[in-house]
């Protein structure tokens, strides 16, 4: 198979959809793989790294693109790429559709075979592809958080911890998945005072456990968040429901009521964001006020960190991708369930029910898809 990998082009988006390694693995397997000049810079993988492991490089993103019969990204396609796409391409990437309905029409009309990371589940209901960057954005968003918590930045002025006879800040995450759990761990690390929020008291147990009992987990309600909300310096929203729009869980009006200069990291945005006044923001300008409060709304957060991201997502999906190359997406899907429940859109189909009801796109069965391709 031909596997493109063009340079990514989103706002300070540094990361590359594989590493050296991951071509050759991909090689060895008999694949020829095309690498877009430059695509690991911002990861500091040098070109000739992907030359010594077997790739061949390209000059332009058109060439990557139109070599391909499968396209590997880390982000999902921009208006400027969509021209790029065509019938028949398998494009394996974060889609997060059910937030961009304008990309969701492109696939659908270029009859893409659109393959999304965050939406390929296992049996226990593991995001295999998510989670490693859902780690990253955990640790991210305290560290975030922190800086725009200082004066300088529009924040409170609040040091998370670690001076004797002050109270240390107080941190509320409402999510207590992977990234919460993440976020969590650094915030603690921190010296700040940490409350999770979640309706899995399963998870609420598991970080009691976890932290030794030094993070508050509390069952989480309209009214329980809206209490620790109102007490917070910072809100970490963290909260994923796998393929579907995150639930607006803090309200323009809660927001009114938070201390002066307190943060909120919205680590949700990919998914429309859990918080209500959430729009999507860049590492150029991340940053927006909201009565008093301070919103980070960073779409591509693990972005900042594209060396650590990078391994940590190839290390992820290869065995998928290699899978797709080896088989084609028909067969590697029908062999895999885990896999199936990534396809999100085949022959101007859309294949997912969250997104579906998210769009308002009608969807049509993915096994009777499956059954009738190729």
């Amino acid at each position: 198979m031909k596997i493109g990998v063009p340079k990514e082009v989103k706002n300070h988006e540094y990361r590359v959809a594989i590493t050296p390694i991951g071509v050759h693995e991909l090689t060895a397997h008999g694949h020829d793989v095309y690498v877009e000049k430059n695509a690991g810079t911002g990861s500091q993988i040098d070109d000739r790294e992907y030359e010594a492991a077997g790739a061949k490089l390209l000059d332009s993103a058109d060439e990557v693109w139109g070599n391909a019969e499968m396209v590997l990204k880390v982000k999902e396609p921009v208006a400027e790429e969509y021209h790029r796409m065509h019938e028949g391409l398998t494009l394996f990437t974060y889609l997060h559709l059910a937030a961009d309905k304008p990309l969701t029409d492109e696939l659908i009309e270029r009859k893409v075979t659109g393959i999304a990371y965050e939406t390929v589940q296992l049996p226990s209901g593991g995001l295999p592809l998510l989670y490693p960057m859902s780690e990253v954005a955990g640790c991210l968003a305290p560290q975030v958080g922190a800086h725009a918590l200082m004066k300088a930045q529009g924040g409170r002025g609040v040091l998370m911890g670690g001076v004797g006879g002050v109270a240390n800040a107080k941190v509320v995450i409402i999510g207590a998945g992977v990234s919460g759990q993440n976020a969590a761990n650094i915030a603690l690390g921190m010296g700040a005072d940490v409350t999770l929020l979640d309706t899995d008291l399963d998870k609420l147990r598991m970080s009691f456990w976890r932290y030794n009992n030094r993070v508050h987990g509390l069952a989480s309600s309209q009214l329980a968040i809206r209490q620790q909300v109102m007490e917070a310096d910072m809100v970490i929203g963290a909260v994923l429901i796998p393929g579907a729009a995150a639930p607006k869980l803090v309200s323009n009006e809660l927001v009114s009521q938070m201390k002066p200069g307190s943060v909120l990291v919205d680590i949700a945005v990919d998914q429309g964001g859990c918080f209500e006044d959430t729009h999507a923001t860049t590492h150029s300008d991340p940053t927006f006020e909201v009565h008093n409060s301070i919103f980070y709304c960073v779409a591509n957060m693990p972005g900042a960190v594209p060396n650590t991201s990078t391994y940590a997502l190839t290390n992820a999906t290869l065995p998928y991708a290699v899978a797709l190359a080896d088989k084609g997406w028909v067969r590697a899907c029908r062999d895999d369930h885990s896999l199936a429940l990534g396809l999100n859109t085949h022959d101007g189909k859309l294949t997912n029910g969250p997104v579906g009801e998210a769009t308002g796109i009608d969807p049509v069965d993915l096994d009777e898809v499956l059954a009738a391709a190729g």
